[in-house]
């Protein structure tokens, strides 16, 4: 994440990301604060918001401490952003790297409405966000690097919260 927030046009948006609260806090800390957006917890405009960024030249690095969080975006995702380039013959293809995580469930269990991993269902709804699941520590910054230098797609980045503790 320090890698990314050195990057003219980055900015990371979500929940916690100025103040504790999620594992994935602790993950951007050190990116300049300026480059850090916090917003409430509204899903759907905070998805809607990154494709607005993209519009204005921005790399929006949109988190959802959860998958179950990121749901209720799934209008926006679906219905929005995986169309976009689709709708406007390819003339605008907004880019957003989405980050979520799979709750921990160790060590402590917090409830099945936490640990969901909906990445293969979406992979079949769909057409045009890419969706990498990181299971090893070293595929980390490789697939971040390869989001951002890959601008002619938006990308969806799974992680799994237990490893930040395991691995």
């Amino acid at each position: 994440m320090n890698w990314l927030g050195e990057k003219k046009d980055t900015l990371f948006i979500g929940q916690a990301v100025n103040c504790p609260g999620t594992a994935l806090f602790n993950t951007i800390k050190n990116v300049p604060e300026e480059k850090r957006i916090e917003l409430p917890v509204f899903e759907e405009t905070q998805l809607g918001m990154s494709s607005g960024l993209c519009l204005s030249g921005y790399r929006p690095i949109s988190i959802f401490p959860r998958w179950n969080f990121l749901l209720c975006a799934a209008s926006q995702l679906v219905n929005h952003l995986d169309k976009y380039p689709i709708m406007s013959d390819y003339k605008f293809i907004p880019n957003p790297i989405i980050r979520t995580a799979v709750g921990s469930e160790r060590p402590l269990f917090p409830g099945h409405q936490h640990i969901g991993n909906m990445s293969n269902g979406f992979r079949e709804i769909l057409t045009s966000i890419e969706i990498i699941e990181l299971k090893e520590t070293d595929e980390i910054f490789e697939a971040y690097k390869y989001a951002y230098e890959n601008a002619n797609k938006a990308f969806l980045i799974v992680e799994f919260a237990d490893f930040y503790n395991e691995k």
